[in-house]
């Protein structure tokens, strides 16, 4: 099935090049004929300079940036869902991406009708994209699949278009969500955090510590982070990838 005249498109937009792509591509694609909405979890912990990415591709675009908030936790803070929890991440992944997008999609869509969603599965996450409209919903369509774009040829597209990437990238991170995800476990991204956001580093060390959450792994071994060695490395961070939308997941490329 394709989208049909009157249909609303609800572009789920994060502050990376792959989201931001979709949306455009969405745009050009279905434009004239649906209702294109875009649509923002919004996320404390983020970088303060996605914000002004979003405006950015929000002009490149001409779609108004929506915000999709979960009401128990007005804040927008994962730090308050681990809190409220007592809970980090674990192998059914973490709780901030189950209450801040997830279950806070959940609540815009009960407000708020839509035919079709968009998010920005690229063309090397096909796996992730089958499993999302297994699991959650078949009315997803997929964009950049069907383009053909993986994640280099989104980025080269906003930085062709001129847009300047989130600056949390030139910093050496994988991706644009929150700085000190609770998701990964590598030395090397906990190190980088320890660098780069040493108050972020000390904050997430304390809570873990008193959660009772290991969150790292070095030389075979759970460890909290406040144990983790300053050289402490593992694998390469361009080889990693720390997923946050309505899945969890930390995987190898």
């Amino acid at each position: 099935m394709e989208p049909k005249k009157g249909d609303t498109i609800a572009v789920w937009i994060s502050c990376g090049a792959a989201s931001a792509v979709a949306l455009k591509k969405t745009v050009e694609m279905y434009g004239e004929l649906c209702t294109i909405r875009a649509v923002n979890n919004p996320i404390a912990e983020e970088d303060s300079d996605n914000i002004r990415f979003l405006h950015d591709v929000s002009k490149w675009c001409g779609i108004e940036i929506e915000y999709a908030r979960r009401e128990r936790y007005p804040d927008d803070s994962a730090v308050s869902v681990w809190e409220h929890r007592s809970y980090m991440s674990g192998v059914s992944g973490a709780p901030c991406t189950v209450e801040l997008k997830k279950r806070a999609r959940q609540e815009w869509e009960n407000n708020n009708k839509v035919q079709w969603h968009v998010l920005g599965f690229t063309s090397d996450e096909k796996p992730r994209h089958a499993n999302f409209i297994r699991t959650e919903r078949d009315n997803v369509l997929p964009v950049l699949i069907k383009a053909g774009l993986n994640k280099q040829a989104c980025m080269d597209i906003i930085t062709q278009a001129g847009l300047v990437p989130p600056r949390i990238y030139a910093m050496g991170y994988p991706n644009a969500n929150c700085i000190g995800c609770v998701k990964a476990t590598s030395p090397t991204y906990w190190n980088l955090v320890r660098r780069q956001h040493p108050e972020v580093f000390k904050a997430r060390a304390e809570q873990s510590r008193r959660l009772g959450a290991k969150r790292t792994r070095y030389k075979g071994e759970r460890m909290y982070l406040d144990e983790l060695p300053e050289h402490a490395k593992g694998r390469s961070i361009k080889t990693m990838t720390i997923e946050c939308s309505s899945f969890c997941e930390e995987k190898e490329l």
